[in-house]
This record gives C-alpha cells, sequence and structure tokens, in this order.
C-alpha cells in the first residue's frame, strides 16, 4: 500500500513536469518567414511575409530599410495584428526586388521581442531574365544627348519688389491727393473763396458767439485771407496796423482804387477785433454782427478797386501758371521717387533686421546653389560600368585622351561633369574599365586624384581619408579636405572644400568628386543628397558572386 502511494505521487509530478513544459513552449514567441514565390522575373516583386508569435506585453522591433541585400525593398506594407486572449500575431510583408538575374540567398532577419533577438531562416530564390524576341522587337540606337530648357525663374524677389512698389505707389497716391485737394481749393477765385467763407462763418456755432474771440478771428482771418490773394501777398503775416499801412500804399501808388472810408472801417474793425484776441474785450453781439456786414463791404469795394489786367500782364500770367505747372509735375515727381526709395529703404531695413543681410541678399540678389537645391533635380547614370547618381544639373560628357601607357591596360574611360573649380560648385564622375581582370589600387587612385587637383591650381592642400560604405553596402573609400585656388596673378585665391568617393570592382573603378566653397551654407545641402544618392553598376563582363556562370 506504501509503495502504490509512492508511485501515484512519481507519476503525478511527471505529468505536471510535461504540463509545465507544453505551457513555456506555448508561451515561447515565435519567429518564421514565409515567401510568395521561389521564382520572379527581373524587376518583378516578390512578397516576403514575416510572422512573429508573442505575448502582448511585448515590444516587438522589425526590420527596417535595406536589410535584405542583395534585394532592394520597393516597398514596406503596414503591419497586421491579430490577437489571441494573451497571444498576439503580428504578420507585416515586404515588396522585394531585384534587376539582375541569378540566384539569391534572401539573408536572416533580426526580430526583437521585448530584449531578445530573434532570428528568420535565410531563403533562397531564383531571378530569371524577361526573354525578348530580337527577330519580332525592333532595336533602336541610343538617342542624342537633347538640350532641356531653362528652369523656371524664381519669382519670390518679384514678389518682393512688387510688394515694395505698392506700398510706395499708395504714399504717392495719398500724397498726390492731398496736393491736388489744396489745389483745388486754391483753384477758386478769391472772391468767391471768401463770400463762401463768410456765409460758411454765418452758419457755423461761432455764430452764436458773436463777440467771441474765435468769431472774431475766423472773420479778420477771411478777410486777411482775401487781400493776400488779390492785393498783398503779406497780408496774413501782417500785423492790423502793418496792413493798413500797407493797403494805404498801394492806394497811394496808385495800384489800387481804395477809398479812405473802405480802409477807415478796416482799421476800425482789425483794432476791435485786436481788443477781443488779446485783451478779452466783451463785444456786444449786435456790433459784432454790424462788423460781420462792414467786412463783406470790405471785400465787395475791394473787388470793384482791382484793376483789369492788360494783355501783357494776362500773357505773364499765363506763362507764369505755365511754369509753375510744370514745376508742380517736376515736384511730384521728385515727391514719388524720393517717397518710392523711402519706402524701398525703410523695408529694406525691416527686413535685413528680422531675417537677416545674407537672407536678403539671397533671395533678392539671388545665391548660384541656393538655386540648385531648389532646382530640378535628375537621377541619371553615367559611364560603364554606370555610377547612378542623382544631381541639379545633367552631368556633361568631357572628352578624354589616354596615354600610350594607358591604352595597354584601359579599355574604355569615360568623365562628366557640371562647373568647373573656378565655379561656385563642382562636381565630377569619372569611370574606368580595364581590359584584364584586374584588382584596381585605391590609394594609387586617391593619389592620382589629388595630383590632378593640384594640377589645376590647387595650393596648401589638405587631405584626410577613411572608408565609405552606400546604402546598398557596397563598399569604398572617401578623401577628403580643403585647398586654396589659385589666382591668374599666382596668389592664393578663395578656400574650397573637397570630397571624392572611390570604388574598385574586378576590372573597373568608378569615382565622384565634388567641389564646393568652404564658407558656402547651402553646398552641405547639395553634398549630403548627391552623396545619398550614390549608387554603382556591378560590371557585368566579370564573374559575380550569386549569379550563374
Amino acid at each position: 500500500m506504501k509503495r502504490l502511494f509512492t508511485y501515484n505521487i512519481s507519476l503525478v509530478g511527471r505529468l505536471f513536469a510535461l504540463l509545465s513544459l507544453s505551457c513555456a513552449a506555448q508561451l515561447q514567441a515565435q519567429v518564421r518567414a514565409e515567401l510568395d514565390s521561389t521564382k520572379i522575373k527581373i524587376g518583378e516583386e516578390l512578397r516576403y511575409r514575416l510572422i512573429v508569435e508573442s505575448d502582448t506585453t511585448e515590444i516587438v522591433q522589425m526590420p527596417e530599410g535595406q536589410t535584405f541585400l542583395p534585394l532592394e525593398v520597393i516597398e514596406t506594407y503596414p503591419i497586421d495584428t491579430a490577437y489571441n486572449q494573451q497571444r498576439q500575431t503580428l504578420i507585416r510583408e515586404y515588396g522585394l526586388t531585384q534587376f539582375d538575374s541569378g540566384q539569391y540567398l534572401i539573408p536572416r532577419q533580426r526580430v526583437i521581442i521585448g530584449e531578445k533577438a530573434f532570428f528568420t531562416d535565410s531563403l533562397l530564390i531564383e531571378i530569371d531574365d524577361v526573354v525578348v524576341d530580337t527577330t519580332k522587337q525592333k532595336m533602336f540606337d541610343i538617342r542624342e544627348r537633347m538640350d532641356v530648357g531653362k528652369r523656371p525663374a524664381n519669382l519670390k524677389w518679384l514678389w518682393i519688389v512688387l510688394l515694395l512698389a505698392a506700398i510706395g505707389g499708395g504714399v504717392y497716391w495719398f500724397l498726390k491727393r492731398k496736393k491736388e485737394k489744396a489745389e483745388a481749393e486754391a483753384a477758386i477765385p478769391p472772391y468767391e473763396e471768401a463770400i463762401a467763407a463768410l456765409k460758411a462763418l454765418d452758419e457755423s456755432p461761432l455764430a452764436m458767439q458773436k463777440g467771441s474771440k474765435d468769431y472774431y478771428s475766423a472773420l479778420t482771418e477771411i478777410v486777411k485771407r482775401y487781400l493776400d490773394r488779390e492785393v498783398d501777398s503779406a497780408a496774413l503775416e501782417s500785423t492790423s496796423a502793418e496792413l493798413i499801412t500797407r493797403l494805404q500804399m498801394h492806394k497811394d501808388a496808385g495800384s489800387f482804387a481804395f477809398s479812405d472810408n473802405m480802409i477807415k472801417a478796416l482799421d476800425s474793425i482789425l483794432k476791435r477785433a485786436d481788443l477781443v484776441k488779446f485783451a478779452k474785450q466783451q463785444i456786444a453781439p449786435e456790433i459784432a454782427a454790424a462788423d460781420r456786414q462792414e467786412l463783406e463791404q470790405v471785400v465787395n469795394q475791394t473787388k470793384e478797386a482791382i484793376p483789369e489786367p492788360t494783355e501783357e500782364e494776362l500773357l505773364e500770367d499765363l506763362q507764369y501758371q505755365e511754369e509753375l505747372r510744370k514745376q508742380q509735375l517736376r515736384k511730384r515727381w521728385i515727391i514719388g521717387t524720393l517717397a518710392g526709395i523711402g519706402v524701398l529703404v525703410i523695408t529694406t531695413g525691416i527686413l535685413a533686421a528680422t531675417l537677416g543681410v545674407d537672407y536678403l541678399k539671397d533671395n533678392l540678389i539671388g545665391h548660384p546653389t541656393k538655386e540648385l537645391v531648389e532646382s530640378t533635380w535628375y537621377l541619371s547614370e553615367y559611364g560603364d560600368p554606370a555610377v547612378i547618381i542623382e544631381t541639379p544639373e545633367i552631368l556633361v560628357r568631357k572628352e578624354i585622351v589616354l596615354p600610350d601607357s594607358a591604352i595597354e591596360i584601359v579599355k574604355d574611360m569615360s568623365s562628366f561633369s557640371y562647373g568647373s573649380y573656378v565655379d561656385n560648385f563642382y562636381i565630377a564622375v569619372n569611370t574606368t574599365e580595364y581590359k584584364q581582370p584586374i584588382e584596381p589600387d585605391m590609394d594609387a587612385g586617391i593619389e592620382a586624384a589629388l595630383k590632378n587637383i593640384e594640377a589645376k591650381g590647387a595650393q596648401n592642400l589638405f587631405v584626410k581619408q577613411e572608408s565609405f560604405e552606400t546604402d546598398k553596402g557596397i563598399k569604398g573609400v572617401k578623401a577628403y579636405g580643403s585647398f586654396n585656388a589659385t589666382q591668374g596673378n599666382g596668389k592664393l585665391g578663395r578656400k574650397l572644400n573637397y570630397e571624392m568617393y572611390l570604388f574598385g570592382q574586378t576590372g573597373a573603378s568608378q569615382q565622384v568628386v565634388i567641389v564646393s566653397e568652404e564658407d558656402d551654407p547651402y553646398a552641405k545641402q547639395l553634398i549630403e543628397r548627391i552623396v545619398a544618392s550614390i549608387e554603382l553598376e556591378v560590371n557585368i563582363t566579370q564573374p559575380q558572386i550569386g549569379k550563374p556562370q
């Protein structure tokens, strides 16, 4: 009985252990990969499906970027998630392709679940050529280079100029309207202006304050203004006594037939007005009303006393008016021009203070490399084996004459460039294909490229060197640094930065050279975009790994 009990306890323990192992196996995260096909044609999309099963509390990190080399990721699809109690299943598909035929091994992909790394199995696929029947498909020669029209001009500066012109025009229109209004008022004949002003005074609130300082000030102002325009141009600036004296002088000189009663009446009213304005004397409203009527008679009598102009005076007046019109026209143009210049200077100063002088210079005058950054870019292939690169301008082929020593080993050499060392920005792409499957000497290639820069006038050449790798994993060598250009008189010129990227493969070499001004704020943007786009074509005339021989 005792042994049977012991045996039962042992059996239960074993079953419990097996059950624990089974549960642990079910809770263990799993990663696997599937393909929708193991054989595709060149350029066709291959769907790579990554399936991850894990606990819902675990954070899962799936592959990102070009991790499937030698295949290229053309699209990464969204993650599809399914839940089953405390478990989750994540499925992500990747669109892959390859543009060379052969057998390729998709490398293992790493998936991080929590803090642990899991790997899929590597998968073998086959890329088939597209069969072309050349007896039915017509073959054409390579097209000649076609000139591309100039890119649209940057119109930012034009909008700024138009805005400033609109502001200047608004200021000129305001001043012009103000001037025209003053001229329109001056165009009213003096007599009509004086009578209209007297009637307006009768209808104003001052008419209820006859005898006040303000009433007499307005009343005498009307008469003085009339006399200033018709009799004496100094009437407005003259005191009461000075005005009476000048009127008497005009009468004695025979210029105006003023009556003695009119001058005495005006003298009496002006003195009374001075007492009201300066001595604060109180005047009865009846006397003020009589003074108003008397001043209207002064205006009427003065009009009758003015002699008719002679023909010579009329002609001189016409000539004077014409000359005055020309002077006013010139004055308007000067005022408008100065106003426009003033607005332009003020606006420029405000923009320079807020945005900076360099910003204004780059956007109003323009900056060569800024225009390159904002222009249309072109992704092109150059040379054989090709360098695939994106540039703001299409590179132009340069003729190369091979020396006799190079003809024996070089099968083909091509060079394409934009700009020159004396310009703001220079880029060149050089490719070389050898007759024999030799391995290029990268150090010798760098040395030759540096000697070429020195031959073009570089001084104080500073060199650094490091390894380089494209986004697709193609490795090369980067040499970079700075130098001073040589001026025409042999003196040191501006300082330039350079970067050169060299790649070697069996039987071929490829090179990219970029030169820019050291203080150019836009050169960095250009270089980063160009370098990020560099990709290389593998020399198909030499054996390649992963391809059928």
